[in-house]
């Protein structure tokens, strides 16, 4: 059997520059800034070639390229990808009600893949959208569409909103634990 060799490169920026700049911005003004390309997108976005394309007050939408690279063993997109791609829509949809100095990170996730995505659908968007906002939990729900409407999967999620933690300079800031919501818990939207 012949093998029929791909290849990706990825190139991103210092997404610590971009998470610091999450904590002086309100939630809308950040995740807007990423949109416009005025702030880099993290690297996972950029990893699995996803955007933020939309950006209302608690209603965030992304889309993703689909391609072979995001394939399983069984010829579709894998399980995990709805994951991640719901997770960054729904929980930035919880990102954008939150002010300056303000940060969240999911405590739950459910997620329902109804329909499997193949490259036959060239992209796909991610629409999260807050259902309730407290003072430290917020819920979102989110849903995964091709252009012709066609749904994918469906979501829902609970988030922790909290105050940072600030690096006390203690000179270890390379834990992977950026401080802004995201401890390390591989969200990283």
């Amino acid at each position: 059997m012949k093998k029929l060799t791909r290849h990706r490169e990825v190139s991103w920026e210092d997404p610590m520059v971009g998470a610091a700049l999450a904590l002086d911005m309100s939630g809308l003004d950040y995740l807007r800034a990423i949109a416009d390309d005025r702030i880099a997108p993290p690297p996972i976005a950029v990893l699995l070639g996803m955007g933020v394309v939309d950006v209302q007050p608690g209603r965030v939408t992304f889309s993703l390229e689909v391609g072979e690279h995001l394939y399983n063993p069984i010829g579709s997109v894998h399980g995990s990808v709805f994951c991640m791609l719901l997770d960054s829509a729904m929980g930035c949809a919880v990102h954008s009600t939150l002010g300056r100095g303000r940060a969240y990170t999911t405590l739950e996730l459910k997620v329902n893949l109804v329909k499997p995505l193949t490259v036959t659908t060239a992209n796909v968007v991610a629409t999260g959208q807050v259902i309730s906002t407290g003072r430290r939990v917020a819920t979102a729900s989110g849903q995964i569409t091709g252009p012709d409407g066609t749904l994918y999967a469906h979501a829902t999620t609970t988030c922790l909103v909290f105050e940072p933690r600030h690096d006390s300079g203690n000179g270890n800031s390379g834990n992977g634990n950026s401080g802004n919501g995201n401890s390390g818990n591989g969200n990283g939207r």
